[in-house]
């Protein structure tokens, strides 16, 4: 049998309507032509769909089956032809993101919750599990953004500008560091290092700052939590180098002091990378513009954040 989805919609009209003069009203084509796809598909099938004679028209046992396939698969139809046009038409779609940096997390989750409001059919999830490989995962569409401060030159790739920052030394206000005006690469050879649970070099202290120096913590301590590692560095467990805006929304700034890394400090700058063909997306956009709003809030009253502890 070849039964089309043309046919599925006439016998469903047929049996609405009740007959086929009706039917063919509401499909918008002839009577006649109802019948010719009627007989074809009982031909094809060898049963009859309706019992002849009755009035209203009436579906057969065989008639009704066919129906009871109508109302599952054309419903199914609809949506999927639906969805289509809302991906054609940009407002539906899939945004998986990749972290890479590690302190991103409390930075994007309110970007999230406005994006989920404004683009309510766009599938969001955020995988932190392909970190390291997160840039290989984007061309190979296992995502579709990657946030990182490691721009790289990559066929078919953007690396989307979103805000600058300051990678900040952070010291409890008892450390002997907490009175230097800036914090050098040598000042970390006796030092307990409180860092995330990342590799080496996704870590600006050590890609910007000591490996170039060849200089080696005293220790390192790795913690998962942000705000772990605030507590750890109020209470002199150690010290730590994170994003200046990390810093300035967090909770103890009575207890430790910020400092600059180097006499001129450190700039960085985060990105969102994605595929090319994916930049002009109005989702995609609009995910890079709430970024770099809510990076501005997060960014407010940072002039005064190396004033003394």
């Amino acid at each position: 049998m070849h039964i089309e989805f043309r046919h599925l919609r006439t016998i469903k009209a047929i049996h609405d309507a009740g007959g086929l003069a009706k039917a063919a009203d509401l499909l918008n084509t002839t009577q006649s032509a109802l019948s010719h796809q009627v007989k074809n598909i009982e031909d094809q099938a060898g049963v009859e769909l309706f019992v002849r004679r009755s009035k209203p028209l009436r579906l057969s046992a065989a008639g009704k089956r066919l129906l009871a396939a109508a109302e599952s698969i054309l419903p199914q139809i609809a949506a999927l032809e639906a969805e289509f046009e809302s991906l054609a038409g940009g407002s539906a779609g899939r945004l998986h993101i990749a972290i890479e940096c590690h302190a991103c997390f409390e930075w994007l989750f309110p970007v999230m919750e406005q994006f989920r409001k404004l683009w309510p059919d766009v599938d969001v999830d955020i995988r932190p599990g392909l970190a390291f490989g997160a840039l290989p995962a984007l061309r190979r569409e296992k995502v579709d953004v990657v946030i990182s401060s490691d721009p790289e030159e990559m066929d078919d790739v953007i690396f989307l500008p979103l805000f600058d920052y300051a990678p900040t030394f952070v010291a409890s206000c008892q450390s002997p560091l907490a009175t230097r005006p800036y914090i050098t690469a040598e000042d970390f050879r006796d030092q307990v290092l409180i860092t995330y649970p990342v590799e080496r070099a996704r870590l600006d202290v050590f890609s910007q700052l000591l490996t170039p120096a060849k200089v080696e913590p005293a220790h390192i301590r790795q913690v998962e939590l942000t705000a772990m590692i605030l507590l750890l560095v109020a209470s002199n467990r150690g010290v730590a180098v994170l994003p200046d805006w990390v810093v300035h929304q967090q909770r103890y700034k009575a207890d430790y002091v910020m400092r600059p890394l180097t006499e001129h400090g450190i700039s960085r700058r985060l990105y969102a990378a994605v595929r090319e063909g994916d930049a002009e997306r109005p989702f995609v956009q609009e995910l890079v513009r709430l970024a770099r709003g809510e990076a501005e809030k997060l960014q407010q009253g940072l002039g005064d954040s190396f004033a003394p502890g």
